[in-house]
């Protein structure tokens, strides 16, 4: 029965020295070494920008272990069906969580947006680690700012004891 074994290749030993497939050996694989070299790979073929690497840090700078992310569910840009002959068309933006809904319109003069159910907030239009404006939210949950976001920006709104934070979206 050996022979059978070993003429279908059942048997681990083999006369080379080389396991066979699925007899892989972990202890004998370094596996810190070779995430190392790909990480020199990477670092050297594909660099992180430098503008990136420091968006990624302000961002993380942000983060809010109390706070809750509300997630892009429509963009104008994405997911609208353009109209013919309409120019300089806002950006319509919806972000949403658990029971809270943020619809933001974006344009050239500023930005306005609405919290569902109607609520006062304040509210932060961030651009990094800090906030760029400091609004707030009228009992009919509106709110307004008079200077459009430039680059990535985010919104993170006060409340009641609740905090929520938008998706980070370029402008």
């Amino acid at each position: 029965m050996n022979d059978m074994n070993d003429m279908n290749g059942m048997n681990d030993d083999n006369d080379d020295g080389v396991p066979d497939e699925g007899s892989f050996d972990a202890e004998e694989f370094d596996l810190g070494g070779l995430e190392e070299e790909l990480r020199q790979a990477a670092a050297i073929l594909d660099p992180v920008p430098a503008e990136l690497r420091l968006l990624a840090v302000e961002a993380y700078a942000l983060h809010d272990l109390d706070a809750r992310i509300a997630e892009l569910t429509f963009d104008s840009l994405t997911d609208a069906i353009p109209v013919r002959g309409a120019v300089d068309v806002p950006r319509m933006l919806t972000f949403h969580t658990g029971g809270l809904t943020v619809d933001v319109e974006v344009t050239d003069e500023g930005l306005m947006g609405q919290l569902m159910p109607p609520q006062p907030a304040s509210v932060e239009v961030l651009h990094g680690p800090r906030a760029s404006a400091s609004l707030t939210a009228d009992e009919l949950g509106r709110f307004a700012c008079d200077a459009p976001p430039a680059g990535p920006f985010a919104l993170r709104l006060r409340t009641g004891g609740e905090v929520v934070v938008t998706e980070w979206l370029r402008a």
